[in-house]
């Protein structure tokens, strides 16, 4: 069974990153696809780390912290890495959830000041 390979191109679309995105990856070690000549050609173990990449971004973590998780499966194995990822979960959901309520304070604090401005202007027309 052969695998199956995505060119450069392909891997663009799929993913739906531009090209100096997909670069860039490359050049900080997070990809390492295979060349031939000057065109990259990237397998299942490419595929899977941009997954983990994009679903890193996603949720809030630097590429730097990502490619240190990355790096954890090659030097420590998968139960290491788990136990590495269960902690920057954590430390990221509570970030996030701390962004959530600084969020709700900020929306419920600029509509009670959206409904002020809206009821001097009432005022200021009745007149």
């Amino acid at each position: 069974m052969t695998e199956t390979r995505l060119s450069f191109k392909e891997m663009c679309a799929k993913f739906e990153v531009t090209p100096r995105t997909l670069r860039y990856y490359e050049y900080i070690e997070l990809l390492a696809p295979e060349k031939d000549g000057r065109a990259r050609f990237y397998g299942a173990r490419e595929v899977a780390r941009l997954t983990l990449i994009l679903r890193g971004r996603r949720f809030g973590f630097s590429l730097e912290e990502i490619r240190q998780w990355l790096l954890i499966y090659r030097q420590k194995g998968t139960q290491t890495q788990l136990e590495q990822w269960l902690g920057m979960a954590d430390r990221q959901l509570a970030d996030l959830t701390r962004q959530q309520a600084e969020l709700e304070t900020s929306i419920s604090d600029l509509r009670a000041l959206r409904d002020t401005a809206a009821a001097e202007i009432r005022k200021l027309t009745e007149i």
